[in-house]
C-alpha cells in the first residue's frame, strides 16, 4: 500500500501554498472524535467543550474513517492562497448531488455497515439534502469553535507558508518536502506518503500540487482529493506546540524590567511570525497598542517586518533571538 503523487515539469511549476478556514473546521469535528489528536489541543478543548458538545456531529463522524476516503467535496482543495470560509463554504453547498452521492458512497464502505445503517441510507437517498445539512453543520462549528480563534490559527499558518517559502527558494522542492514531514519523499519524480494504509496513485498531469498546513491535522499527513480536483498535501503547521500558550506567561521578569512589560511580551509572543492583529488578540491589548510596540521594538533592530498576502508579518532579528532567549535562561 501506498500513496504516490507523479509528477511531470509541468506539476513543478504549478505548486502551491495556500491555507483554508473550512480544512480546519473539518479537522477540528475529527479532532473533537479523536483522543490521540489532543495532546497540543487541551487548553482549546477545554474551552471549547460546552459548545462542542450542543453540535450532534455523530453523522459527520461517519463520514470520516480514520482510514480511506473521506468525501473530498466536503473540503474541496482552496482555489487560492488565501480564502475566506464564506467562500468555502458556498463551494460545499454548489456540490452537485450526484458527485455527492458518489463521494459519500465511497466514505461509507469504508466503514462496515455504515452505508445500511439509517443515517447511511438518508444520506444516500437524497444526498442534495446531505450537502446542504453537513454544510450547515460546519457552518455551526466554524462560528462557534473555529472563528473566535481564527486571528491565532490564521497567523500561525501563515507564519508557516512564509517560512516554508523562503525554505523553498533556499533548498529546492524536493529537499522542502522532507522538511515538512520526514514522511513526504520526493525521489525520481514521485512524491510518497511513507506509512499510509491506503493506496493512493495519480500523475498529476499538469495540475500542480496544494501544500496546505494545517493546526489540527498533527500527527497525521493526509493527501488526496480524486479527480477533478486539484491534488493536495495537507501537513502539521510549525509552532503548533505553542498556539495556545498565552504569550505572557513565558516572559522574564527581567526582560519586562528591561523593555517594559508589554513591549517584553511582544517580543517573547513571536515564537513565530505573526501580524498586529493575531498578537493583539493573544495579548489582550488594543491593537494600535500593540502598533506602536511593533514599531519600537522594530526601530530598535530587535524585529524585522514583511508583507505576506494581507498583511504586515513581524519576527525577531538574530538580535531579537538572542535578547529573549538570554532573559529565558536567566542573563
Amino acid at each position: 500500500m501506498a500513496f504516490q503523487l507523479r509528477f511531470g515539469e509541468r506539476d513543478l511549476l504549478r505548486c502551491r501554498f495556500a491555507l483554508s478556514p473550512l480544512w480546519e473546521t473539518q479537522e477540528a469535528v475529527r479532532t473533537l472524535a479523536r483522543p490521540e489528536r489532543h495532546g497540543y489541543h487541551l487548553p482549546w478543548l477545554r474551552r471549547v467543550r460546552s459548545a462542542a458538545d450542543g453540535l450532534d456531529l455523530r453523522a459527520l463522524w461517519l463520514v470520516m474513517p480514520r482510514v480511506g476516503h473521506n468525501p473530498d467535496f466536503l473540503c474541496p482543495p482552496p482555489g487560492s492562497p488565501v480564502v475566506t470560509f464564506a467562500e468555502e463554504i458556498a463551494l460545499v453547498r454548489s456540490t452537485p448531488p450526484e458527485a455527492a452521492h458518489r463521494d459519500l458512497a465511497l466514505a461509507l464502505a469504508e466503514t462496515p455497515g455504515a452505508a445500511e445503517s439509517e443515517t447511511g441510507r438518508e444520506m444516500l437517498a437524497d444526498p442534495a439534502r446531505t450537502v446542504l445539512r453537513f454544510a450547515g453543520l460546519l457552518e455551526q462549528v466554524w462560528e462557534r469553535l473555529i472563528e473566535p480563534d481564527w486571528p491565532r490559527l490564521r497567523a500561525l499558518l501563515e507564519a508557516d507558508i512564509a517560512y516554508h517559502s523562503r525554505r523553498l527558494a533556499e533548498v529546492g522542492f524536493g529537499r522542502l518536502l522532507g522538511e515538512l514531514s520526514p514522511r513526504l519523499v520526493y525521489a525520481d519524480s514521485t512524491l510518497t506518503v511513507v506509512g499510509t494504509r491506503g493506496d493512493h496513485h495519480r500523475v498529476l498531469g499538469g495540475l500542480g500540487l496544494v501544500l496546505v498546513p494545517s493546526v489540527f491535522t498533527w500527527p497525521e499527513i493526509i493527501g488526496g482529493h480524486e479527480p477533478p480536483w486539484q491534488p493536495a498535501v495537507i501537513y502539521p503547521a510549525r509552532g503548533i506546540g505553542g498556539l495556545w500558550t498565552e504569550a505572557t506567561d513565558r516572559t522574564p521578569d527581567a526582560l519586562a524590567r528591561l523593555l517594559g512589560r508589554a513591549r517584553a511580551d511582544v517580543l517573547c509572543a513571536l515564537d513565530e511570525p505573526a501580524g498586529t492583529t493575531a498578537l493583539a488578540h493573544r495579548l489582550g491589548l488594543a491593537p494600535s497598542s500593540v502598533s506602536a510596540h511593533l514599531s519600537v521594538l522594530r526601530d530598535a533592530g530587535l524585529l524585522t517586518s514583511r508583507r505576506h498576502s494581507h498583511q504586515v508579518l513581524y519576527e525577531r532579528t538574530p538580535l531579537g533571538i538572542a535578547l529573549a532567549v538570554s532573559y529565558h535562561h536567566g542573563m
